[in-house]
Formats: structure tokens, sequence, C-alpha cells
């Protein structure tokens, strides 16, 4: 049996063989935060649209981005970059359209972890100060997650990846506990899955929350570079994330709607939608105080376990950006594999970011992680969308016989991300879960980065022909 090599740091580089298929894996279900999306997201998608057919949402969804990725992890065998959807986007559509997509993803993600960092803030100081009897502002709490953010990530995504393997291992479990409960007392009703109930409600609203669900999945590409075997472990992780989102996600929600009464769910849920605790409160009636106590803990351990895993995505952007010569090359330097500079470049730029909407006043979960994830959400999907797209011109190019994995599959879930984009556009003051006129106008921002990034492009082949030259990833 041949030896696995060893992690290597080579000077200017990620470090080589640090993550295997499972690494990466708990990488971007970390960051889709199970426990903070069934508190969080199914609760709003009941609530605000189909109801007790939010079961068959997220089934639906994950459908639609399984058929993404097939398209996105056959296409990770040829190109290998942390620059994920920006090398992507460069290697099949040219230069111009990949730095469009760069400035899209480096807004997205950094908003989104500007916006993790208020909720983390935000949700952490309501649990433990009501646990402990506390009473500590948010952002005591924020800057406690940023500072431990800021400390592992410097040790490398090894060990980031390590602490969210425990994280997500405690939160899934106490979901599971839950919906064994409930199989164990009730039962499951599969009417939800009924097209009658499917369909009741607003099944809009119901996919695009769902859909927010997945968001951090597409990262497995991000960590090809320190990746060991990067043509086996990245499919195989963007598989592993996505049937695992959906089928969690599909059976938890399941278990939840089959709780409260699949025909009420919907005036249920809106009654506990100002307090966002639809879960929490079910769970103490199927598992009691003390199990619910626990499941209240444990989301804090979730909520941080998604702001590390974002920033370690959303600083390999500005790692990848600074080597190629688009950001300060300073940013592109690494201390034994592990890019500390762009690391620090990015918690503090979301750090000041969380830091303006405090001198403010404005609150963190109504302002600041309204607006920042909102947006983070809606970038994210436009770069599927355009990422189905680059698979489906890549693969043409090269006149790929594999029509199912090149064609048929990424253009359907382009498709399905298309829909759900105008869907999120259409219903982005919901989605954000604010009314505020300034971020109803935030979408906006999406085609002006896009111009941006074209008119960049412009730039750099005038007038630095030889970084506009480099642009890009090896494509094997």
């Amino acid at each position: 049996m041949p030896q696995q090599s060893s992690p290597e740091a080579v000077e200017g580089r990620l470090r080589a063989n640090a993550l295997g298929t499972g690494g990466i894996a708990f990488l971007v279900l970390a960051a889709v935060a199970p426990l903070t999306g069934m508190v969080v997201i199914a609760g709003l998608g009941i609530a605000l649209g189909n109801g007790g057919g939010m079961p068959a949402s997220f089934l639906i969804a994950g459908v639609v981005l399984l058929l993404f990725g097939v398209g996105y992890a056959r296409m990770s065998r040829y190109v290998s970059n942390a620059g994920g959807f920006y090398a992507y986007l460069t290697a099949a559509l040219g230069r111009p359209a990949g730095l469009s997509g760069a400035f899209v993803a480096l807004a997205g993600y950094n908003c989104f972890v500007a916006g993790a960092v208020g909720t983390s803030g935000a949700l952490t100081g309501g649990v433990v100060n009501r646990v402990f009897h506390l009473d500590l502002p948010w952002e005591v709490w924020a800057g406690l997650s940023v500072a431990a953010v800021f400390l592992l990530s410097r040790r490398g995504v090894d060990v980031s990846a390590k602490v969210l393997a425990v994280s997500l291992i405690l939160e899934v479990s106490i979901l599971v506990v839950f919906d064994v409960a409930v199989l164990v007392q009730s039962g499951y009703s599969f009417s939800a899955l009924s097209p009658a109930v499917v369909t009741s409600g607003s099944i809009g609203l119901g996919l695009l929350f769902a859909a927010t669900c997945f968001i951090g999945f597409e990262a497995t590409a991000l960590f090809s570079e320190e990746a060991r075997d990067p043509n086996r472990s990245v499919p195989r992780a963007t598989y592993i994330a996505v049937i695992a989102i959906g089928v969690f996600a599909a059976v938890t929600s399941l278990a939840l709607v089959s709780s409260i009464g699949v025909e009420n769910a919907k005036s249920v849920a809106q009654e506990h939608l100002a307090a966002g605790d639809l879960l929490l409160a079910t769970s103490q009636d199927v598992l009691g105080t003390a199990l619910t106590d626990v499941m209240q803990l444990l989301l804090v351990v979730s909520l941080f376990a998604a702001l590390l895993a974002l920033h370690n995505s959303a600083s390999r952007y500005v790692y990848a950006l600074a080597r190629d010569g688009v950001l300060p090359k300073a940013l592109g330097r690494t201390v034994s594999g592990t890019p500390r500079n762009a690391s620090a470049a990015q918690i503090g730029f979301a750090t000041v970011v969380a830091a303006i909407f405090a001198v403010l006043g404005l609150d963190p979960v109504a302002f600041l992680t309204s607006s920042m994830t909102g947006f983070g959400t809606l970038a994210i999907l436009v770069l599927q969308a355009m990422a189905s797209i680059a698979v489906v011109v890549f693969f043409r190019q090269r006149r790929d016989p594999h029509w199912w994995s090149t064609f048929i599959a990424p253009g359907l879930g382009g498709a399905g991300l298309i829909a759900v984009i105008v869907l999120a556009v259409l219903n982005f003051p919901t989605m954000a879960g604010s009314d505020a006129a300034w971020i109803g106008l935030l979408p906006w921002l999406l085609p002006v980065l896009i111009v941006a990034g074209l008119l960049f492009a412009a730039y750099l082949r005038r007038r630095r022909p030889e970084t506009y030259a480099a642009l890009g990833p090896e494509v094997h």
C-alpha cells in the first residue's frame, strides 16, 4: 500500500496534500451550517414559502444543484486552482469574463463573511447571555469569534478542517436526535410530499429559501491546490456535500412539519417568524428543556463553524487574485503554505464592515446580516449560473463525448439556477429579511461588478499586458 504524501509547504504556494475528501467535505458542509440552516432558513421557508411542503423544496433544490455539481465536479479534473469560479470562467469564457466573475466572487464571499460576523455575534450573544445569565453586547461576541477565526486560519487549512469536523458532527448529532425523537413519538407525515401540499403557498419562495441552504458547497474547488489527488477528492467532496445537505435538510424539515402538523405548519411557523425560533420551540416539546439548551449552545458552534469555513473560502479568492496580479502581490504570499496575508486582509475587511454597522447603532441581524448575507447569497447564485455556462462551453470547445456530464446536466442545473436567481431578485427584501429601501437596491451591484470586471480586463490588456496574459489557471 503506497504511503500518502505529507503536507508540503512551498514558498509562495498553498500547502499541497493538506486535505483529503473528508477534509474538503467538512470545510464546505460547515460553511453550509446545517443547524443554523434548520433553525433560521427552514423556519422562513415554512412561514413564507410552501408551508408543510418545504421538505420537497429541499429535495427539488438538491436535484438542481446536483445537476450543476455534475459538470462542476467534472471540470475540476481539468482546472485545479484556488480561484474557484474565477478560474473556471477564465478557462472557459476568457479573461474578461473571468475577471467579472472574480469581482462578483470577491464582493459576494467577503460580504457573506461580514454578514456572518454579525450573525455570529448577535445569535451567540443571545444564546450565551441567556443560558449563562450574562449581559454582554453583540460586538463582544463578534470580536471573540473574529479573533478565534484569525488565530485558527493562521494554523493552516488542515487545522481548520479538524475543528470544523468536530463542530459539524456535534451540530448534526443534535438534529439527528430531534429527527429520531419525532419518528419515535409521532412518526413522519409523508403527506408533506404530496403535490397538493408541495405546490401550496408560495413554492417559488420555498425553493429560494431551500437553495440558500446549499450556499457554500461550491467551495470544494477552492481547495483543489491543497487537496490530495484533487481529480478524485474534489468531485467526491462535491457530490457528498450536495447529497448530504439535500437529504439531511429534507428529513429534518419533514420531522419538523410532521411534529407541528403538515396542514397548519405555515400558520404555526408564521407565529414564530419574528422570534425565528420555530425549531427551538418545537424541540422544547419534543426533546425537553435540557436537550433544547444543548441545541442552542450547538447553534453557537454552528455559527462559528460557518464563519471559519466561509473565511477560508473568501481568503482563497483574495490569495488567487493577488497571485495573478489583480490584487496587491503582498496578499499572494504564503507562510508555511498558508495564505496568511490574504486571510488577515479578508477577516480585517469583514471586521471593519461589522464595526461600521456597530458604530452607526444598526441592529446586527436586521441590517448587517440581512444586507451582507442577502447580497452574498445572490452573488454566489449568480456565480453558480455563470459556472454552469462555463462548463458547457469548456467541454463543447473540447468536443467532449460525455454529453450527460458536460452538457445536459450542467445545462439543466444552470436553467434551474437562473430561475432561482430571478426569484431571488424579485423577492430580495424577503430573502434578506428586511424591507429597508437601500437593501432592496443591493442586487443592482451585481451588474456594476460585472461591468467593472470587463473594464478592468480592458485596462490590464492595454496597460499591463504581462499581467493580463498570465491571468487564469493551467488547464490539464
